[in-house]
């Protein structure tokens, strides 16, 4: 068989492995997505009836962090274990569960509680299927297919803002709840739904695909297995991945990429409700707005990614216009045309740094290292959104406007981008280019 043959063999089932899997993580990240930030289109309406102010909506937005992180790396080494069928299915149930609890907020505490234990439930999902994509996927094709499974966040926004807006009003008052809490009960159904369809649906491992036949399963064990015996790290052991400087840089450089995700996810409707859009479904319309621009750019940064095999520019250079972006938002948010034209720039290079960001570790890693390495700096990024949220808040009571930490923000993410290029080019570029 020529080379050229073989290629488009191996390109035919990679079609069918990414039309199989690709798809039904996507839908699951979009719910999970939109189950983590709708708190911030139910606060336009819980601040009037439960008095919150930006400090306790900031802390119990933040607190989910908390049990997130913590929970985090211990998930996803079960999930290694386990397989990510069940573990997966068990994440999706769990916090659908919790999400539709969140309705029982009645005070800061049960507020903050609620928020905890949909952490803990949701801990592990993200670090488990980037974890799992490496199962399937070698590098060179992986790029792509992460940041599709990652336009989840946006299209999450896309279409929840729309759905969270318009629940909140045509719900409010039946049957004796406010909207935000009918919100809270109806968004919270299709995770659990969806975690049956995972348990059904997904395998754990390319050997479990019956839907492959044996010569497409050995083509994708055989491009899989070559790719990690690549890695500089393929055997690493979980305390070696733990004290490894390049996986703290990796984190470090991560914190300040989420640190902007979670800040346009949880300040934007509030943003655009203070520059003068009073109906929260104008809002949530206005809020899709962004992330629409966003699904084109990381597609379009990961693809070039993987066509180049360049992975330190593609992740810096959006990270430093995400930084100029954030700046602009606090500069520009009296004004909603302004406002809503800097949060599309930040939102679109912020979502393209994040897409292009998960190449580098998973450049690096495989195995039970990939295991503790990828949960490892996806714990130490989402530090950074009890950080965000948090500190907001905080300053935004004190100052009455988000601009001082949109700046502060802002320099972080550019700081972020001059980090990605202290990683040696030989560690993880190349990696995405075809062979």
């Amino acid at each position: 068989m020529s080379i050229e043959s073989d290629r488009a063999v191996t390109d035919r089932v990679y079609r069918k492995v990414a039309f199989r899997l690709v798809p039904l993580l996507f839908v699951c990240y979009v719910i999970a997505y939109l189950d983590r930030v709708n708190v911030s289109f139910a606060r336009l309406q819980m601040d009037d009836e439960l008095w919150f102010s930006d400090v306790v909506y900031g802390i119990g937005a933040g607190v989910f962090f908390v049990g997130y992180i913590v929970f985090e790396v211990p998930s996803n080494i079960v999930l290694h274990k386990v397989g990510a069928r069940r573990w997966i299915a068990r994440i999706m149930i769990s916090w659908g569960v919790v999400s539709g609890m969140m309705a029982l907020a009645n005070s800061p505490f049960t507020f903050y509680l609620l928020r905890f234990l949909l952490g803990v439930a949701e801990a592990g999902f993200i670090p488990g299927i980037l974890l799992y994509l490496t199962y399937w996927f070698p590098a060179h094709r992986r790029g792509r297919i992460t940041a599709l499974f990652l336009t989840a966040i946006p299209v999450a926004t896309i279409f929840g803002g729309p759905l969270s807006g318009w629940l909140m009003q045509a719900f409010d008052d039946v049957g004796g709840l406010r909207g935000w809490q009918w919100m809270f009960i109806v968004e919270a159904v299709p995770a659990v739904l969806l975690g049956l369809v995972v348990l059904r649906m997904l395998d754990d491992r390319v050997a479990d695909a019956t839907w492959l036949t044996d010569d497409e399963r050995a083509v994708v064990a055989r491009e899989v297995a070559a790719d990690d015996d690549a890695k500089p790290a393929a055997h690493a052991s979980v305390r070696d991945t733990m004290r490894s400087p390049v996986i703290w840089l990796l984190g470090g450089i991560y914190f300040a990429v989420a640190l902007g995700i979670y800040t346009i996810s949880f300040w934007l409707p509030t943003i655009l409700s203070r520059s003068g859009v009073e109906s929260t479904v104008a809002v949530g319309f206005l809020s899709a707005v962004p992330y629409l621009v966003a699904v084109v750019a990381m597609v379009a940064v990961a693809a070039n990614g993987d066509r180049t095999g360049e992975r330190r520019w593609h992740t810096a250079v959006p990270c430093a216009l995400g930084g100029v972006g954030l700046i602009a938002v606090g500069m520009t948010q009296s004004s909603t045309v302004l406002a809503l034209i800097a949060l599309t720039v930040a939102a679109a290079a912020i979502s393209s740094a994040q897409a292009a960001f998960w190449s580098l570790p998973a450049a690096l890693l495989s195995g039970v290292g990939a295991a503790a390495g990828i949960a490892l700096v996806n714990s130490i990024g989402n530090i950074a959104g009890a950080v965000s949220t948090s500190l907001v808040g905080v300053i935004s009571d004190a100052t009455g406007s988000t601009a001082t930490s949109l700046y502060v923000f802002g320099v972080v993410l550019v700081l972020g981008g001059a980090l990605v290029l202290t990683l040696k080019k030989e560690q993880v570029n190349g990696a995405g280019t075809r062979k």
